[in-house]
């Protein structure tokens, strides 16, 4: 039991006894530095149940206790807020049964019995990933990697969107200005290749519908009747009748973009338990739709299409099947949720890592799924997040001024060499050595700049900035490991020594209190859906250490044989925090920088 469920169950305790009132829950925060204490109880709420002074209220609390928690040593009151001090003794014992702990603040036993289902990425396989979708990624990686940690199953998912008139596109200006080139005989990854073509047929559409233009059509008859437009629908209408030519080029070139995510996704480090294919989920939850008819969820329209009214919920009809009998994405994805249930019977929840611009697609698809009965459905959660600018402005795939995943993953490689090489910290490193800490730092500074922000803020991103040695960034967490390392290098003593201390120093106990957060912060980041939670208590743990290594002789200067063990100890403690917090973001911490 953590120190504020031990208070808060006591505090209780003396409401009770002395007030002969029922207090429902207990308000804490840090106590302020200028005031003795470690933890502060506000007395403000109380006034709610109690009648009186809040000081005298506070004193009386304190008093009680004082008389009943041997851990709480003392108390002062300020206006309404009660100043606990803790015994030394608690967080020494506290930190002696956890310092052998390599998983600290990670739950290794998972609850079979409500696993999570997480999806990220999910892109088109007509052209590469770009920043867009390495957040999504980032995202929905950690989120399940965090999950997992808070003591969920958790099994990684995507969907591929291999399928519609985007697809053909690329397809068909391969066919024409293609000239039998592959990405091997260009020496283009797959899904890079792929992605020029989608770029040409944009380049070519647009010219035709100039060359319309000029000969008398309005933009918009222009626009719908370019030829190079129509021969792709033409194109997509052979791929749905399975015309052998099609749907082998469909087959050849899907190939090529496959091979590439592989690659970056491998570079990103990220991973999935089962892929989804559109191809063969978009005919999926058409049977639910006569379903939904049969138990009046649906209704159907005198035109034959069928509709579901949500107006009664606040939303507006939703159009779940065409007159014609085709399905539109809205039927694929309720076919698709139930198919991960059939596919997955121990799943609970599933969480949708998507773009914010399809919130409300999701609220209706969530309460659909709900209507057709189906439990798990109180357990969607769609993880919505906001869209990543650059300084250049806002990236659009057709133009092809898109930040390619692959080429910014070797930017920030790049960024992180001269920086590294202007610092001259890495003199004693071979040449293998240097690159691949590059590699390390540079995607460090990506993911953590990424990632430190709540999913849901647009982010302005940075490169250099992301990669600055100081403040709030991941290269700056990886450098406190790395010195965390030295440390103990240089240490040359027996840390795994019981200690015991007569005092704690402020800023030893300041650090014990914020590693004694862990577990907490993993859990609610869990509840939240929010690495940003992880990061930014990453940043803070990093902070209390560097005050205290600045502050404190840990080995060299202290004469003190149990302080100096203790202090290595502390230090070890704090770097393993480091590594599993950031574990948990996806990124690796080096040993030496």
């Amino acid at each position: 039991m953590n120190l504020q469920a031990i208070l808060s169950k006591s505090v209780k305790q003396a409401v009770s006894t002395i007030f002969n009132a029922e207090l429902q829950s207990v308000e804490f925060q840090a106590t302020r530095k200028e005031f003795a204490g470690d933890i502060t109880v506000v007395i403000f709420p109380m006034l709610r149940v109690i009648k009186g002074n809040p000081v005298v209220i506070g004193e009386q609390v304190g008093n009680y206790l004082v008389e009943h928690i041997d851990k709480v040593k003392g108390f002062n009151v300020v206006k309404g807020f009660l100043n606990i001090e803790i015994d030394d003794d608690y967080y020494l014992n506290f930190f002696n049964s956890i310092k052998h702990n390599e998983s600290f603040g990670l739950v290794s036993t998972q609850n079979e019995e409500h696993a999570v289902l997480i999806e990220y990425s999910s892109p088109n396989t007509n052209k590469p990933l770009h920043l867009g979708h390495v957040r999504n990624n980032l995202l929905g990686y950690s989120v399940a990697e965090i999950l997992a940690a808070s003591g969920k199953k958790v099994y990684k998912t995507q969907i591929i969107n291999d399928r519609g008139i985007h697809i053909c596109k690329s397809m068909l200006a391969w066919k024409h200005f293609g000239n039998g080139k592959t990405p091997e005989s260009t020496g283009l990854k797959g899904d890079k290749f792929v992605g020029n073509y989608y770029v040409k047929f944009d380049q070519e559409y647009k010219k035709e519908v100039e060359v319309l233009i000029s000969q008398g059509h309005s933009n918009e008859e222009a626009k719908k009747n370019a030829p190079i437009l129509l021969e792709a629908q033409e194109m997509l209408q052979k791929w749905e009748a399975g015309d052998d030519e099609v749907v082998k080029l469909w087959q050849t070139m899907n190939g090529w973009v496959y091979k590439g995510f592989n690659t970056t996704y491998k570079n990103l480090g990220v991973d999935f338990d089962k892929l989804y294919y559109e191809s063969e989920t978009y005919l999926l939850g058409k049977e639910f739709v006569e379903e939904g008819l049969r138990t009046g969820v649906f209704h159907k329209k005198d035109d034959g299409s069928v509709w579901c009214d949500l107006t009664d919920d606040g939303l507006d009809e939703k159009i779940v099947l065409r007159s014609d009998g085709t399905a539109v994405y809205m039927t694929q994805d309720i076919g698709t949720a139930i198919q991960r249930a059939k596919d997955f019977p121990d799943v609970g929840g599933m969480v949708y890592t998507v773009g914010n611009e399809q919130e409300y697609h999701f609220q209706v698809l969530f309460l659909i799924i709900k209507k057709l009965g189906f439990e798990w459905a109180e357990n969607l959660y769609h993880l919505s997040y906001g869209m990543v600018d650059l300084p250049s402005g806002k990236m659009k795939s057709r133009e092809g001024t898109v930040v390619d995943a692959d080429d910014l993953i070797i930017e920030m490689a790049q960024t992180a060499e001269e920086i590294s090489k202007n610092l001259g910290k890495l003199d004693s490193y071979t040449e293998d050595e240097k690159q691949q800490l590059y590699k390390i730092i540079g995607l460090g500074a990506l993911k953590y700049y990424i990632l430190k922000v709540d999913p849901k803020k647009r982010i302005l991103f940075d490169p250099k900035e992301s990669i600055d040695f100081q403040g709030n960034t991941g290269p700056f967490i990886q450098y406190t490991h790395a010195r965390i390392q030295s440390i103990l290098r240089k240490a040359k003593i027996d840390i795994s020594a019981t200690v015991s201390l007569l005092e704690l120093h402020e800023k030893e106990k300041e650090l014990l209190k914020q590693i004694q957060l862990f577990p907490e912060t993993v859990q609610y980041a869990a509840k939240n859906y929010s690495p940003a939670l992880i990061a930014n208590y990453t940043y803070d743990l990093v902070k209390s250490f560097n005050s205290f290594y600045q502050f404190l002789p840990i080995v060299l200067g202290n004469d003190e044989e149990n302080s100096k063990i203790f202090r290595v100890q502390l230090s070890k403690v704090v770097a393993n925090v480091i590594k599993n917090a950031f574990g948990l973001l996806g990124i690796q911490v080096p040993d030496r920088m």
